[in-house]
């Protein structure tokens, strides 16, 4: 007996009418983002309702307390103080993509090509705010730290001493960049430590005359800070929790409160720990061959947006007498790391405090 066989060109082919989409983490700096001076990263609208290719961030310095109140012993007429003010402005640049399927292929095609393009579309508008604002945190002067020269980094090491951590103590610290990275030792990965003490240091690095990096502040008088950090950073601050049994012993063990969970921060000593997978690491550096890795700790303003046209969708008008179609979006935004005295080889990061750790690679 012989089966009938059909034949490859006889056969009927189906196809799923919907789509998979590749895996695009959201925007996780969203929830961190506010129009007012107690947000982290503060948004600047302004230029959506009047003309311009810049917006400028007034900062106002804390007045100076060395000298004491007048206690009506003097005139108090040519003894006042200066009040210390700086702006920070940063430029509007376009931000845009698109695709474009034509009709045949659209034809073709099972599932609704342009309606996946847009869905795309928007993720890739994300992954652009949220690459760029990591971006920001890492970088050295308004240079994007990848780029920047060693002079760079050495000059804008100097300027931020006090709001800069290389491994698990201040005497690590040394005015070359390359060389303070160099002596950080395989061991001193991201602990409870670490984190407490880059808090402690972030609330006495004045940039004016204030009391330290101002945190964010809740509930009235209830102050903290977030840290951003990569996967690899975080993953050793859990483990060091573990270790010490934190967890363990700060809460009752249950289903409903296990020691390991899915969340992707860790709150300790009134420092947010936070996730970001796209925080890039270092590279090996030193004789002990360590990964480093950058740590971002923010306290409020660190890092100013500003839009001058929100996202919106746009549509391609050249469609070959309706034979394409392309869909796009289009922003006009701009945004960096705020700075006091921005421009100058002296500039201060004005809310973040900038640490470097080892973190093994994944085995």
């Amino acid at each position: 007996m012989t089966e009938t066989t059909i034949s490859t060109r006889a056969r009927a082919k189906q196809w799923d009418d919907g789509f998979f989409r590749e895996y695009v983490r959201a925007n996780i700096y969203k929830r961190y983002m506010g129009g007012n001076e107690n947000a982290i990263i503060q948004v600047n609208n302004d230029l959506t309702k009047k003309k311009g290719d810049a917006i400028t961030f007034n900062l106002v310095g804390a007045l100076d307390p060395t000298a004491g109140p007048n206690n009506g012993s003097t005139n108090l007429v040519g003894n006042e103080k200066a009040l210390p003010n700086d702006g920070w402005q940063v430029m509007i640049g376009v931000v845009r993509d698109a695709v474009v399927v034509n009709m045949q292929e659209e034809q073709a095609s099972a599932f609704d090509v342009r309606e996946a393009g847009k869905v795309a579309l928007k993720e890739l508008a994300n992954r652009y705010l949220r690459d760029a604002i990591t971006s920001a945190l890492a970088s050295v002067n308004g240079v994007a730290y990848a780029t920047a020269s060693a002079a760079q980094k050495n000059a804008w090491n100097a300027a931020n001493s006090d709001r800069v951590l290389y491994g698990d103590k201040k005497s690590n610290y040394n005015a070359t960049h390359a060389t303070a990275l160099a002596a950080i030792a395989a061991t001193q990965t991201l602990s409870t430590e670490i984190v407490s003490l880059a808090k402690r240091m972030a609330r006495s690095a004045k940039t004016v005359n204030g009391e330290g990096i101002r945190p964010v502040r809740y509930d009235e008088d209830e102050e903290f800070f977030v840290m951003f950090v990569g996967s690899k950073a975080f993953r050793d601050l859990r483990q060091d929790m573990v270790d010490n049994k934190y967890w363990q012993e700060a809460l009752e063990r249950s289903k409903a409160n296990p020691l390991f969970t899915s969340t992707s921060s860790i709150l300790w000593d009134n420092v947010l720990v936070r996730e970001v997978p796209s925080i890039p690491d270092i590279g090996t550096v030193g004789t002990d061959s360590a990964n480093v890795v950058p740590y971002y700790l923010c306290g409020a303003q660190a890092i100013g947006v500003s839009w001058a046209q929100t996202t919106k969708t746009t549509v391609r008008k050249e469609d070959d007498y309706g034979f394409r179609n392309g869909v796009g979006f289009m922003e006009m935004r701009g945004l960096g790391k705020i700075q006091w005295g921005q421009g100058e080889t002296t500039a201060k990061d004005w809310g973040v405090f900038t640490g470097f750790v080892a973190a093994a690679a994944d085995q």
